[in-house]
């Protein structure tokens, strides 16, 4: 099954990358910079919480120029989910629990249907429902797939079937496992991801196992990387775990070395840098760039790379398909490194 966000489609091949805007849509210039940066960066859905009618007024202002599909997030006010349709949004998530009564819900699948958007259902371990809590008291995963059951049928019942499903817990083990059974049992696309997962340490090393033990088995139309990290760290590690995959081809990949007493160049240094110059540029064919510490790991070990640099000690050797270009000061390593890259990027 197949739903569309916009012009991006979930439960094909292509699994999109999404993210959450961590700022107040009413912030509507920042919000627009924000949405521009990360469209360059590989996003492809992006959601805006929806808490009051002040956000209402700033989401119409940013769906005018938003170059991604934009989901509201919703929760408690069934109005505010109404006027975020009326707006124009691509998607809703709710939470069916904490809308109300079925009339309330009822009165969010009317509108829907109206504007012929797709809603996400989000199933998260940490609002279930008190009486499903307390009928499987120690079960989250059997809760969660139970709250699961009950708020479909809201919409199933309303001959509604445009849906996404979320279920998501900070707790690895218990994602993987509640995402494993609802792929079983529910004909419908899985938006993946780890919530509450933490920083950009934490949050990566959770994400990236939760989310690519359910892609590696065909689970999961779409996936967001929960981070206490801005946006685009989000985005990136995303795009990561899906390049690690064979799920995504990259058009620029940087290998590097992880240092050791070899090495008498600011490795670390030199990768930051470059990753920060190579960001959001649109490249014309497929690159592999190595940097590298020492003479050892390049460009021997690196001779499949476009090109590179291998440190040493005040001089190190920029190369190319492992063969020697040219020997630079190590002040000049990061110049040299750009300005080869700039022959391939549009402008």
């Amino acid at each position: 099954m197949q739903i569309k966000v916009g012009k991006v489609v979930l439960g094909g091949e292509y699994i999109p990358v999404q993210t959450m805007l961590k700022n107040p849509v009413s912030e509507i210039e920042k919000t627009l910079g924000k949405l521009e940066t990360l469209h360059k960066a590989g996003c492809d859905i992006i959601r805006i919480t929806v808490p009051d009618e002040a956000s209402v007024a700033g989401l119409k202002e940013v769906l005018r120029y938003t170059p991604i599909p934009i989901v509201a997030d919703i929760h408690f006010d069934y109005r505010l989910a109404i006027a975020a349709i009326e707006a124009g949004v691509h998607k809703v998530r709710i939470n069916p629990g904490n809308i109300g009564d079925k009339s309330k819900v009822k009165l969010i699948v009317d509108c829907l249907k109206t504007y012929k958007i797709p809603v996400r259902i989000g199933i998260n371990k940490g609002s279930l429902p008190a009486h499903l809590v307390e009928k499987y008291p120690g079960d989250p995963v059997k809760v969660m797939l139970e709250s699961a059951r009950e708020e479909v049928g809201y919409f199933l019942d309303e001959d509604y079937r445009n849906i996404v499903l979320s279920f998501k817990s900070s707790n690895v083990l218990e994602t993987i496992e509640v995402n494993r059974r609802a792929a079983k049992e529910f004909d419908i696309p899985l938006h993946i991801g780890v919530t509450e997962a933490g920083d950009i340490t934490d949050g990566t090393i959770k994400n990236s196992i939760g989310v690519s033990i359910l892609l590696n088995e065909g689970i999961g139309s779409t996936i967001r990387v929960s981070l206490t990290a801005p946006e685009h760290e989000e985005i990136n590690v995303g795009l990561k775990i899906l390049e690690a995959l064979g799920k995504r081809s990259p058009m620029l990949e940087i290998v590097s070395c992880p240092t050791c007493g070899r090495t008498d160049v600011d490795i670390i240094g030199l990768v930051e840098q470059f990753k920060k110059f190579a960001y959001g540029k649109k490249f014309n064919k497929k690159l592999k760039v190595a940097i590298m510490g020492c003479i050892v790991n390049g460009p021997g070990e690196a001779k499949d790379a476009d090109f590179g640099v291998a440190g040493g000690k005040n001089n190190s050797i920029i190369f190319a398909k492992g063969n020697k270009i040219k020997t630079v000061n190590n002040d000049n390593i990061i110049n040299e490194l750009n300005g080869m890259l700039k022959s391939y990027y549009e402008v």
